[in-house]
Formats: C-alpha cells, structure tokens, sequence
C-alpha cells in the first residue's frame, strides 16, 4: 500500500524549511561587515563603528581632521598607541582595499587584546597589521621608510612621564618616508604656563609639540583648530581627566564637566622634507633602537 502525504504537512514543513534559509541567510549577511567605504565620510559613517565610539564624533571630528591630514585611501598609514581602536574603526575599513594599516603598539597587554577585537572580525580588518615595540628601549613602529602617514591621538603626554617623547618622534620620523606626514593631535596646554616635563595634568604646550617635532628632523606644514575647545579652563583637580571621557572625580561637578566638553586639542601637521636625509633624525638608526 502506497501512503500518500498529507499535502497540509508538505506545506507546513516547505514552509518551515524557507523559514530557516531566510533566518541563516539573515544570522550570516549580519555577520558580514559592510562593503569597503569608497569615501572618507562613508567610513566614518560606517555602521560597523561602535555606537559609543559614534557619539564622540563632536569632540574628536574624525572627518575634518583626517582630511587636514590629507588621508587618501591608497596611503599606507601608522597609528602609534592606538587605545582601543577608536580612529581604527574609520582606518581600516578606509583602506582595506587600496591602502595598509600598521597599529603600533608599546609590547604588553593593550597590544594582545587588540589582536583579540582584530580576529573576531577579520574581514573588516584585513589591511591591519600590528607592530609592537618596547621604548625607550625599542620603539622601532613599522619597517622604515614604509608610511605615507603617521597618525598620533591624545600620546604625547604619556610619551612625557615616561621620558621618551623625543624617542618617539624620531621613531615616526623614521617610519615615514620623504614628503610623508605626521598627523599629531594632543590636549594644548596653557601657552601662559611653564610646560611641566612630565605632562602629569595631560596637558601639553602646542610649542612644546612642534618644538620636539622639529628637532627630530619634521618641518611644521599647518595647524587647525579643528578640535579646540574654548570652554577648556586647562585647572581641574585630576587633570584632563576630569573631563569626559573619562570623569575622574565620576559624580562630583558631574554636569559642570560635561558642559565644558572633552578637553581643547591642538592638531598639527608635519612633513618629513623630502631632503629628509639630511634632517637630524639620520643620524638615528634604521631600525629606531
């Protein structure tokens, strides 16, 4: 005896069965990062950003100063001290596919973790290679002569309090080539006010930068105050910090501080001189060790 099925449990399991192909299809094009930003706006309207990275926009103007810089998608680009990636939710994708990315980091644990975020989603950071390096001993941040680019967000004052800040500029210096470019923002200090050696309020003099920059061989090509605050006092009891982000003093003047913004920030660009071998950053090894 031949049993035919019953055309209303065909129907209910065809139907099941689409179901289940939309909703695969669905769990795997949302795990999918979207197609490469063919514009600077675009990546950093990228809707594979983090929403809280998003948010700070208004402070940090992503677009406005990468475009300062000059950023051009087919540029091979070094970021020192990257944090947690909040610039290289905008590079990577930007130049994934006609440009690189070396993160350069100092060797420890803010490095292993970077490499952590980078291998969950492999595909959006594919022009991404990580550099570590271990100052002031080395501070070697990509193979020399490599960049069209190097990028620096909010360092400066922690290359201070450990004493190699010149270290590092001439490291940069290195790492780019002739007629490259270094992007430099930094909380700016109280013109006003002696420099602190060690840069402990977070603060740093904007000639104290170009200073430094400029004795490792850099020539100052233009400076922007995209990123200044004027409501910036530059006098709070736990320095920079006091202001969001990270409000250190947490509930205390609370609404004060978020009024005032994030802190005032010099940008500045610098070129490497294109008779860059004659610039005092020569005499430094290859290898910036």
């Amino acid at each position: 005896m031949i049993i035919k099925p019953c055309n209303t449990i065909v129907a209910i399991f065809a139907g099941a069965l689409i179901v289940a192909l939309v909703d695969t299809h669905a769990i795997a094009a949302s795990q999918k990062p979207s197609p490469s930003p063919t514009t600077l706006k675009a990546a950093v309207d990228n809707n594979d950003r983090t929403p809280q990275n998003k948010l700070r926009d208004k402070y940090r103007h992503p677009l406005q100063t990468l475009t300062f810089f000059g950023l051009k998608p087919n540029m091979t680009v070094v970021e020192v001290w990257p944090g947690q990636g909040w610039y290289t939710e905008i590079l990577a994708p930007y130049l994934k596919v006609h440009g690189k990315l070396y993160d350069a980091f100092r060797t420890g644990q803010g490095a292993q973790q970077f490499k952590q975020m980078l291998a969950v989603r492999p595909a959006m950071y594919a022009s991404v290679t990580i550099t570590e390096h271990g100052p002031p001993e080395t501070t070697r941040l990509a193979p020399a002569g490599v960049a069209d680019m190097v990028l620096t967000f909010r360092n400066v004052h922690n290359w201070m309090a450990e004493d190699f800040a010149p270290k590092m500029f001439t490291a940069m210096y290195i790492a780019l080539k002739p007629g490259g470019i270094l992007g430099v923002v930094e909380h700016r200090g109280d013109p006003n006010k002696p420099q602190d050696p060690k840069a402990a309020s977070g603060y740093v003099r904007e000639d104290t930068v170009i200073k430094m920059a400029e004795a490792a061989g850099f020539k100052l090509v233009a400076r922007s105050e995209i990123n200044a605050n004027p409501k910036d006092t530059k006098d709070y009891p736990a320095g920079v910090w006091t202001l969001p982000p990270t409000l250190k003093l947490k509930d205390k003047d609370r609404d004060k501080y978020l009024a005032i913004g994030e802190s005032d920030r010099m940008t500045l660009k610098f070129m490497k001189p294109l008779n860059a071998g004659k610039g005092s950053a020569a005499k430094a090894t290859p290898e910036a060790e």
